[in-house]
Order: C-alpha cells, then sequence, then structure tokens
C-alpha cells in the first residue's frame, strides 16, 4: 500500500473545506453592489445637506429669539412686566369686568 503524499492530503483537506463552506450566500453581481453602495453614499451626502440646514436654521432661530428677548426686556415694556406679577390687561377676562 502506498503512502499518500503530504499534498495530496492537504488537496483534499482543501476540497472538503470548500465543500463544507457552500457557496457565498446573497452573492450579488459587482454591478449591483457597486449601485448599492452609490445610492448608500448618495443618501449620505443628501443626508449631510438635510443636517447642514437644520443646523443653519436652529441658529437663525437663536438668534431671533435672542432678539425677541432683548426687545421685550427693553425700557419701553418694563412697565407692563413689572406690576407684580399681574398683567395691566388680562385678554382672558370678560370686557364688562375690567375696570
Amino acid at each position: 500500500m502506498a503512502c499518500p503524499s503530504t499534498s495530496s492530503i492537504g488537496f483534499i483537506f482543501l476540497l472538503i473545506g470548500y465543500v463544507a463552506a457552500g457557496p457565498e450566500p446573497d452573492m450579488q453581481p459587482r454591478a449591483v453592489r457597486s449601485t448599492a453602495c452609490q445610492e448608500h453614499t448618495s443618501l449620505h451626502n443628501r443626508l449631510d445637506v438635510v443636517e447642514k440646514k437644520v443646523e443653519d436654521t436652529v441658529e437663525k432661530l437663536e438668534v431671533e429669539l435672542a432678539a425677541l428677548l432683548d426687545t421685550i426686556e427693553a425700557p419701553q415694556w418694563r412697565p407692563l412686566l413689572d406690576n407684580g406679577g399681574k398683567t395691566k390687561v388680562d385678554i382672558l377676562e370678560d370686557p364688562g369686568q375690567r375696570s
């Protein structure tokens, strides 16, 4: 009986491993994978644009809010705000009950 060579045994193990692994699951053609990657990249680019617009809008709103708060705290509005917690005119009050 002849003793098989080491390379033959290695080749047999390689074939057994390949057969045991089976085909690659859901392997898509390169063109399909490339298109999916391009769509993924373009989606991220669009999300970056939306994120930038949201950040710009928030910054503008913060500036406008600060300007409104400064206007409300201006001296000409101070008498309306500083009267012991009671407003001069209650818009929910019945007009007939106003003094």
